[in-house]
């Protein structure tokens, strides 16, 4: 492949535009500079940006099927060859603090052995893992050793994210051999995260697998290995959050039980109060009609001895009930 000057691929307003030092390191992109297999550079876009915008649209480095994916068209992680260059489109987790995790981020990347051109809109906590290697030179030092690093840090974060999500899912089952049910909507935002890793992550695995399986120039057999084990990971973390949603599903079966037994016992409770009090009230009902003949009426003790005789009436059905096993 040609190599390109460093003039081709100036972008005043680019989050950063970097050429690998072949150490590990980066440099800041020249004008003068050569650009080829040994020595590639990385361009990282905001496509919102517009000279970045701009640019996309118009430089012919880029094959015209790219130019829309990168600028925001595509969404579901895929790896597609272009001729000599590869198309990836990734998720990440979302690491802001406004928003949501399951929130997944993009980053959509087009790369051969000369250059890396990377976009994206929010800001790619996984990506500063890189950046922050190069910056120490300690990082990649070619493009196959940098998209290997990208996904290992985009597995990291999605990793640690399922762990979070599991560790509150055993919370909430020892909260509920307690008894304690969790907050409204608590257990339904739990499980709509699930379901959008489950969504996004099992395509990821498809496309780090292919990638560790493609016979791509600008990678070697030693990191198609360690894309294949990166793959492997993310297919382990699917089977937990697989596991997950099931234990999720099971905890709403419970939730509802146990709301049930609480009604029912609320339900039994009253009807046993009812029963208690049912005597007494037919007896209350019955002498306090206006009607001339009231036993005890003309009495003037008549009224003490009618709330003794029901003060015991109450005690017999409540003894009653409780040698009957119903209290």
């Amino acid at each position: 492949m040609e190599a390109i000057r460093g003039r081709d691929v100036d972008i005043p307003d680019a989050v950063f535009a970097w050429r690998f030092d072949g150490k590990g390191g980066v440099k800041p992109l020249k004008e003068d500079d050569i650009i080829d297999a040994q020595h590639p550079c990385w361009l990282h876009l905001n496509y919102t940006s517009p000279e970045s915008a701009q640019w996309l649209a118009t430089t012919p480095l880029l094959p015209n099927p790219v130019r829309n994916a990168l600028a925001g068209e595509s969404l579901r992680p895929r790896v597609s060859r272009l001729g000599e260059g590869t198309l990836i489109t990734l998720r990440c987790i979302n690491g802001s603090t406004d928003e949501r995790p399951d929130q997944l981020v993009a980053v959509r990347v087009y790369m051969d052995e000369r250059m890396i051109i990377s976009t994206r809109q929010r800001k790619v906590l996984a990506l500063d893992d890189v950046v922050s290697d190069l910056q120490e030179e300690t990082g990649p030092t070619d493009s196959g050793g940098w998209l290997v690093d990208v996904c290992d840090a985009l597995t990291d974060h999605a990793s640690e994210f399922i762990e979070e999500l599991h560790d509150k899912i055993i919370d909430l089952e020892d909260n509920l051999l307690d008894q304690e049910i969790p907050p409204r909507g608590f257990l339904a935002l739990l499980r709509k995260q699930l379901i959008v890793m489950r969504r996004y992550m099992a395509p990821q695995r498809d496309v780090f697998a292919r990638l560790a399986s493609e016979r791509l120039p600008w990678m070697n057999d030693d990191q198609r290995r360690r894309m294949q084990d990166i793959a492997d990971r993310l297919g382990r973390g699917l089977d937990e959050i697989d596991a997950c949603i099931a234990r999720t599903a099971v905890m709403t079966d419970e939730i509802t039980q146990v709301m049930q037994e609480s009604l029912s016992r609320r339900t039994y409770t009253m009807s046993l109060m009812a029963m208690v009090f049912l005597p007494s009230t037919f007896l209350t009902g019955l002498f306090g009609v206006n009607l001339g003949g009231i036993p005890g009426g003309a009495w003037r003790f008549g009224f003490s001895l009618f709330c003794i005789m029901l003060v015991f009436l109450i005690g017999g059905v409540t003894w009653w009930l409780h040698r009957s096993k119903w209290l």
